[in-house]
């Protein structure tokens, strides 16, 4: 017989030769003051409970990453030879020999852009219902052996995410699948291991999204061309004694300087529990406590003062440590000390109780995963490191969302350690019913329910992540009737969930915005030009979102996407023509490209309409065919675009600065009155100068006038300012508003250009 154990949130772990596990309900037996009252009432045997903490050994933990053996297979039968190699982490197309055809699938959210685009028949969302299956195999099965060390009452193999689908055998005999593809599988491994010897893992995995259930979320993206399966995160086995640790999870409680922490346990017997807190970096003790659970409890929740608490923010990442130890396991987590919310009242984002202004972009890895020049640099730290540290702190920016697809743990761990606020999003766009012509997508509310879970037991600890993002421009009630008020009372920080194109599922979640103004010259005339701006007010057209009271987040604008070579992608061709015509070179069309883009990120921040804006994309995959690019002139080397690390690094600057001028030329000899909207994204006043110039493209300075500005925390201000066209200027010039506060270091300034011919 199998043991079972336990597991918060881990949903189907099932054989398919027996009926599924049963998975325990989560429950919430003991808080604060119940779990302080047992303790004490414990008496002499916890005591001894206690004790004995400090003499059983701890959890051990065997990474298995690094090279595995990889073959093509059937469903229930393993390859009889594995002669390829692959990395774990990784992906199956990194296998050496290559296997032929691989990544090749198409979606049926693709297949209806394709269909609507004319590319494809009618007939391929009906022939094809559950994907194009362009390769000559379902599956993937991966081999590995390792040496177990002595016997421990308790075996678990940790599969951190793998796609599409996993299933497990050790030493011949199966233990259970996993229908996951964005979060952890954990496999209990029984009386399959064999203590102090070697033992051989053999793990299947789907080739291609079809082989799952249609109704489970496999990801679903309309933009995305190449489905990359393989086990693209890290692999472990847990060793340990009874009573084992499940999960842990910390939340943090900063005005009373304290941590819940909330103990998953297996219930078997009862045990001491011991909780332990430290500074990351020094080691330095902040705080413990010890707890007794009776037998049958799996859920305890104790408070942990923390002493001199310091609070995590993106300005300064401050880690803790909490260790968890019953007397056979012992389980660290890191998190930190913050609080974030959205309010409706004030429709602002506040951190660590104060309002706090967001500025970012958006991940899509999934995305850069199709990307020839992908390889293995997700899973390489220091590139990871200076995609998540060095350059946002670059273009000032402190928020991200990692949109349709998540991130490998580290890349997690790297945004904690760096200081960057996540808005997490699931894997799932399905637009809605008249995207499809009709056919639409439906989910499995149970099986969602059991992933959402999963996903946020794996994520609940990491200060970084702020938001949980139920799904992308989706409209399905199924997220708000089902999914979201299933899971959302397990998250004891009470973050927000943003729920896309639905009604939001709480009075102060975020609602997002997509307002892509050149939209309408994808396919058609091109009816937005930028002279509008100047009479706009930055709102949202009434109607256009699914509450007008909650707080709002621009988390796509734009729709001037460029391959990184400066060709025009496949929704950009026909802007692109109308606003340049065809007779321009690649650099020409980057320059614009920086230059559009930085002055509406100007002219959202200017209008404060919105808690956040969030640009639209700093990392995607780019080569002939896609929809969107990225901005990377050479994505192996980190190095941006200069045009546009040149005009968004300004116009993300904490003191923003927005020159609402838009018109193509200028009078010679005229005086012009310009309008300089500034804000100011810190916690502290500012004042300084505006200057206000004409130049010429090579810099002569042709006009000037200044003004003094002042700017209370938080705030802002507009400013008018009268400045004289020479009557000699003439020819191609710029437009520039410098802000700078306090002296006049270059440092410290704020740039605002447009770009005007004077007449």
């Amino acid at each position: 017989m199998k043991t079972k154990y336990w597991f918060p949130g881990l949903g189907k772990n099932r054989d398919k030769s027996s009926k599924p596990w049963k998975i325990s309900r989560l429950t919430f037996p003991m808080v604060g003051s119940k779990a302080a009252r047992l303790a004490s009432s414990a008496g002499i045997f916890a005591v001894l409970l206690f004790q004995s903490l400090e003499t059983q050994a701890a959890r051990q933990v065997m990474a298995l990453d690094g090279p595995w053996q990889i073959a093509e297979g059937k469903l229930d039968q393993a390859p009889a030879e594995f002669t390829r190699t692959v990395p774990v982490p990784g992906l199956a197309n990194l296998a050496q020999p290559a296997f032929a055809d691989v990544d090749k699938f198409t979606s049926r959210e693709n297949m209806a852009n394709r269909i609507r685009s004319k590319l494809a028949p009618e007939d391929w969302l009906q022939k094809y219902w559950t994907g194009k299956v362009d390769q000559d195999r379902n599956y993937f099965w991966y081999r590995k052996t390792f040496r177990a060390p002595a016997a421990r009452a308790v075996a678990l193999l940790k599969i951190n995410k793998a796609q599409f689908g996993t299933a497990v055998w050790l030493n011949g005999e199966k233990l259970g699948e996993y229908a996951g593809c964005f979060t952890a599988g954990l496999f209990p491994l029984g009386k399959a291991i064999r203590w102090n010897a070697e033992n051989t893992l053999v793990i299947r995995i789907g080739a291609h999204p079809a082989v799952l259930p249609d109704t489970f979320p496999t990801g679903s993206d309309f933009e995305k061309i190449k489905w990359s399966p393989g086990i693209y995160d890290s692999v472990s086995v847990i060793c340990c004694d009874s009573p084992l640790i499940a999960a842990v999870q910390v939340a943090p409680e900063i005005a009373k300087q304290q941590a819940k922490v909330r103990v998953y346990l297996d219930g078997t017997q009862a045990t001491g529990v011991a909780l332990e807190v430290r500074e990351a970096k020094s080691g330095q003790l902040a705080g413990e406590t010890k707890v007794h659970a009776e037998a049958g409890v799996k859920e305890l929740d104790v408070l942990v003062p923390i002493k001199n608490c310091r609070l995590w923010s993106p300005e300064d990442p401050f880690l803790y440590t909490l260790t968890a130890r019953t007397r056979g396991d012992e389980v660290t987590t890191r998190f930190g000390m913050r609080e974030f919310r959205f309010d409706a009242a004030t429709r602002r984002a506040w951190l660590n109780g104060k309002v706090y202004y967001l500025r970012g972009s958006n991940i899509t890895l999934h995305r850069f995963f199709e990307d020839p020049l992908c390889q293995a640099l997700p899973w390489d730290e220091g590139w990871v490191r200076r995609l998540l540290g060095d350059l946002p702190k670059q273009m000032h920016w402190n928020y991200f969302r990692f949109c349709i697809g998540p991130v490998p743990d580290k890349w997690l761990d790297i945004c904690d350690e760096v200081g960057l606020l996540i808005q997490n999003e699931f894997f799932v766009w399905t637009g809605g019913p008249g995207w499809y012509k009709g056919y639409a997508r439906t989910h499995d509310a149970d099986e969602m329910i059991r992933q959402y879970k999963d996903w946020m037991r794996d994520n609940w600890n990491h200060p970084s992540v702020v938001v949980w993002d139920a799904n992308n421009e989706t409209k399905d009630d199924i997220f708000g009737a089902k999914i979201i008020p299933a899971v959302r009372g397990l998250d004891l920080s009470g973050r927000a969930w943003e729920n896309s194109y639905n009604k939001p599922a709480g009075p102060n979640d975020p609602v997002e915005h997509h307002p892509y103004l050149m939209s309408s010259g994808y396919r058609g005339k091109l009816t937005f030009d930028m002279t509008k701006l100047e009479t706009m007010d930055g709102k949202p057209p009434k109607g256009r979102l699914p509450s007008d009271t909650n707080p709002v987040l621009i988390n796509e604008y734009g729709w001037l996407w460029l391959n990184r070579d400066g060709t025009p992608t496949l929704l950009t061709a026909n802007v692109y023509a109308q606003l340049m015509g065809t007779n321009v070179t690649a650099r020409q069309r980057l320059d614009l490209y920086a230059y559009l883009l930085g002055a509406k990120t100007e002219f959202w921040r200017a209008h404060r309409q919105y808690a956040g804006i969030i640009h639209f994309v700093y990392l995607t995959c780019s080569y002939p065919g896609v929809y969107t690019a990225d901005h990377f002139a050479d994505v192996t080397a980190l190095k941006l675009d200069p045009a546009f690390a040149d005009y968004m690094g300004e116009a993300f600057k904490p003191l923003g600065v927005y020159l609402n001028f838009f018109q193509p030329t200028l009078k010679a000899g005229a005086v012009r009155d310009f309008t300089v909207m500034l804000v100011n994204d810190e916690a502290r006043p500012l004042h300084g100068q505006v200057t206000l110039t004409l130049e010429t493209k090579a810099g002569q300075v042709l006009a000037q006038a200044q003004q003094p500005f002042a700017l209370a925390e938080l705030g802002s201000q507009t400013l008018a300012v009268a400045l004289p066209v020479p009557a000699a200027a003439a020819g191609e010039c710029v437009v520039k508003a410098v802000a700078r506060a306090g002296g006049q270091d270059a440092q410290d300034a704020t740039m605002s250009r447009r770009w005007v011919r004077v007449e």
